[in-house]
């Protein structure tokens, strides 16, 4: 990555519709000069506290103020060791405080961090937040969430769908503060390119959104839209717990800047080389199953000595290949980590999705949306009607045209604007319950 690349984001936090409390933190630091972009990078976190109420609250509070604080305080070097020891004091702290406090003890957080800097992008993660990052048609989680429910099919003791059925999602394995010392997830750096999206969340938002509807809005809207329909969409769906949600896009080079280098294409001759050998091995292998179906008929037809012969040479001719082939995998992985000791090594991510443009979601948006205004009319909720019916109609003319892009922005727009109204009416109800003066006005029963 350079410091030329432009650096849009947005950030939001959200209670939700079951919590009283926001036990969720972020912290966002853009670097304002080179130098110091250099020396640490873009820093972005989420933290999901633990231990309920204002003991969770505190831990995250901990966590998003002292990681940056330590991270950049930290003296320039390898970004991936200054991150990492910044999330290792952090632990130290908020087990500190939970140790002195009988009230605080065993309070906990997760901890999700990106850093945008020169060698690309660094991932700090402890817990069960996530880091996704959105590339061209797919989405990636750069994380791997420490929880029951991953561990226990990492550990092949079930398989996922056994797992999601049958546990609990919500028991995490590791977290900041409730023992002395955690291990710390490092991942990356990983190669940064001109349109990479990147989303860190707190688990509000996975428990209600899926992956490709995550990818899809944040690679379709600009980071501030996609954060607020990220969060009405897991309030719309139950909203139980804290919803946070960072969305960070990289932007293109500015112009007079060199354009971003891409990995060479391979040699037209390599590869045709390597498409011949590739055709040569299958050969081989279609030859040697074929001796060995010849030997099987030819015992059956009682001539053993021959087929026994045909039957055994191909068995052997079948794991020579094999084991070839086994073992040019094995050296062309060695020569390929030769030559690329000294550029950015891309893992492989814990999960992906293919993404495309899904008409259906927008459908489901388009009838979301009448769903509330229904609701906004019926219980009167405080709505700016005509900023709202601006941006309706034209989603519906934009949907009739088949400008599809353009009706999934508006729509989410327009769902925004009806989500405002309902948090200040569900803001109001609470008011009024607490005071006991009955249900707002106009919704007294006939």
């Amino acid at each position: 990555m350079r410091w030329e690349h432009p650096v849009q984001f947005a950030s939001q936090s959200d209670v939700g519709f079951r919590r009283r409390n926001n036990e969720d933190s972020i912290s966002v630091r853009i670097c304002k000069d080179q130098e110091g972009w250099r020396d640490h990078g873009h820093f972005f976190l989420v933290a999901d506290g633990m231990g309920g109420h204002a003991v969770g609250e505190l831990a995250s509070k901990i966590a998003s103020e002292t990681v940056p604080h330590t991270f950049f305080k930290n003296k320039p070097g390898p970004v991936d060791k200054s991150l990492k020891s910044a999330i290792e004091i952090a632990n130290q702290v908020i087990n500190e405080r939970g140790m002195a406090n009988r009230e605080f003890m065993r309070m906990g957080t997760t901890c999700s961090t990106l850093c945008l800097c020169p060698e690309g992008a660094v991932i700090g993660h402890v817990g069960d937040s996530r880091v996704y990052r959105v590339r061209e048609n797919r989405i990636d989680q750069l994380t791997f969430d420490h929880s029951l429910q991953w561990e226990l099919i990492r550990q092949g003791r079930m398989k996922p769908e056994e797992v999601y059925l049958n546990e609990p999602r919500n028991v995490i394995t590791r977290s900041l503060g409730p023992e002395p010392v955690v291990k710390v997830d490092i991942e990356g750096p990983f190669p940064v390119l001109e349109g990479d999206r990147y989303i860190l969340c707190s688990d509000g938002l996975t428990s209600h959104l899926k992956d490709d509807e995550i990818g899809m809005i944040a690679k379709y809207l600009d980071p501030s839209d996609a954060c607020r329909l990220m969060i009405n969409l897991a309030n719309l769906r139950g909203g139980s717990d804290n919803i946070s949600v960072i969305v960070v896009r990289v932007g293109d080079l500015p112009d007079g800047n060199l354009s971003q280098e891409r990995e060479p294409e391979p040699e037209p001759e390599l590869e045709l080389e390597k498409d011949y050998r590739e055709w040569l091995w299958l050969a081989g292998v279609w030859g040697a199953a074929l001796m060995v179906a010849t030997g099987i008929v030819t015992w059956l037809l009682t001539k053993f000595d021959k087929g026994e012969f045909l039957a055994f040479g191909g068995m052997s001719l079948l794991v020579i290949l094999l084991v070839r082939k086994v073992f040019a995998q094995r050296e062309s992985g060695k020569h390929q980590e030769y030559l690329d000791k000294t550029k950015t090594v891309e893992w492989r991510p814990y999960r992906s999705e293919r993404l495309k443009f899904n008409t259906d979601f927008l459908q489901y948006l388009t009838t979301m949306e009448s769903e509330l205004q229904r609701a906004a009319m019926e219980e009167e909720w405080t709505i700016e009607w005509s900023t709202h019916n601006k941006i309706y109609y034209e989603a519906k003319e934009e949907l009739e045209q088949k400008r599809y892009l353009k009706a999934f922005r508006d729509f989410s727009r327009a769902i925004d604007i009806l989500m405002t109204g309902l948090h200040s009416y569900r803001k109001e109800m609470v008011h009024q319950a607490r005071w006991k003066k009955g249900p707002p006005t106009g919704q007294q029963d006939d």
